[in-house]
């Protein structure tokens, strides 16, 4: 039965901060019920729910649907910059664009911001590249996508580890005892954590109640000492790609999650009820944030679908204004660069396989057609960027940012950026 634990913060006096919180005081962990003793029963409308949701992602995922290769690597970068803006961590697409280009090209760039999402980017891509293909998802498995998230951060020492010390979200930095939320003691995480990867291994309910279920178990277990809900949500997606409802193709959930964010974290505190996991706290929790997990899951699809084809006429437009010569190094280059906005004459050899000089040839009829555009005037490894992806983007970022889907008609409901005039 999921329980409150109560108990007592010793006195630091050494402490730095205010004297109330050196004192001693009392604080309560919550400690869920295993994911294992719930019996799931799904009324009539929670069903309707479901399916809608997971007809929504067959629909996309689909084979056939989609014309853009790079599509699957801008999504995912669209999912993690999102997932990154929900812990505080701001970067724009074309900020993280540049920061990445550069790097590629060994030019100096310092930006602990935009390396902290790039983390996020490859523990994203090594949960859906690797974890999510195993036979079975172990603890290890999820410490593995924690460590490709933390060990280039600003603290590396935490990577791939689980936390030995009582954490909590809220409150003040010197102790939980007017935390929102204090997660279960650390004798209780590692048990925890093998129920909820024997959950995932499940193939006997739908796949996205697995899946939502599955973060919302993370979450409250809160096993590390940083990076719980970048990991969380890349757990959704191992989920969604291994009980088949998506391939390569990432719906963005945590930018739908993001313009929720009070009802996110209301539903979080929901599904942390106290009592038996048959008795109606529990049922009302689980409903309360499947409710929410679902029309997320459905509004994120929705939005990718949009995208998808907003790109998918970009290409068209540049192929219509650049002509390519079929086999030509600039015709190999048109579908990477939807993936690839931000290029340096090396990215385009690497990309289309072209020698040096029929790849600053393909750049410079780009150029010519107001494709590209150089950026900065550096000599060396210098960047090229197409803004209409950026373009592209924004206007997908402040329509998912609304109800309505129109910025025209509704405020955003967190920020975003700006739309920039294009030529």
């Amino acid at each position: 039965m999921s329980q409150q634990i109560a108990a007592v913060w010793q006195a630091n006096p050494d402490a730095y901060g205010p004297r109330k919180h050196r004192r001693p005081c009392e604080y309560k962990a919550y400690v869920p019920d295993l994911l294992s003793a719930h019996t799931l029963d799904f009324s009539a409308e929670l069903a309707a729910d479901i399916a809608d949701a997971e007809r929504a992602l067959a629909a996309f995922g689909g084979p056939g649907e989609h014309h853009l290769e790079q599509l699957a690597r801008f999504l995912l970068r669209a999912e993690a910059v999102a997932s990154s803006k929900i812990e505080g961590l701001q970067v724009n697409s074309r900020r993280l664009a540049r920061h990445e280009a550069k790097l590629a090209a060994g030019v100096h760039d310092q930006d602990a911001t935009a390396d902290a999402v790039l983390g996020n980017v490859k523990a994203m891509n090594h949960a859906v590249q690797s974890v999510a293909v195993l036979d079975s998802v172990e603890v290890k498995d999820l410490l593995d996508i924690h460590r490709a998230l933390m060990e280039h951060s600003d603290q590396p020492e935490i990577a791939g580890l689980i936390r030995t010390k009582q954490n909590w979200i809220g409150g003040n930095n010197f102790n939980p005892c007017q935390a929102a939320f204090v997660p279960p003691p650390p004798e209780y995480v590692e048990g925890l954590l093998e129920d909820l990867c024997a959950f995932v291994n499940r193939d006997d309910l739908p796949g996205t109640v697995q899946a939502g279920l599955a973060h919302a178990q993370f979450e409250t277990i809160h096993p590390f000492a940083d990076g719980n809900g970048r990991t969380g949500r890349a757990l959704i997606h191992v989920v969604l790609k291994r009980r088949g409802l998506t391939s390569d193709f990432i719906p963005p959930i945590s930018l739908a999650l993001a313009t929720r964010a009070s009802a996110y974290v209301g539903a979080l505190s929901s599904f942390r009820y106290t009592g038996p996991p048959d008795g109606q706290a529990a049922l009302d929790g689980i409903r309360d944030w499947l409710d929410l997990f679902l029309t997320a899951t459905r509004r994120a699809t929705d939005d990718a679908a949009a995208l998808q084809t907003g790109l998918a006429q970009l290409e068209l437009d540049w192929r219509a204004k650049l002509k390519p010569r079929k086999g030509s190094a600039a015709e190999r280059l048109l579908p990477e660069l939807i993936g690839h906005p931000v290029i340096t004459a090396e990215d385009v050899m690497r990309l289309t396989g072209a020698s040096r000089s029929a790849a600053f040839a393909a750049m410079e009829s780009y150029v010519e057609a107001g494709i590209l555009q150089p950026v900065g005037n550096q000599q060396r490894s210098r960047l090229y960027e197409a803004p209409k992806v950026f373009g592209i983007l924004t206007d997908y970022e402040r329509a998912s940012a609304t109800e309505s889907g129109n910025t025209r008609g509704e405020q955003p409901k967190r920020p975003v950026p700006y739309r920039q005039i294009q030529s």
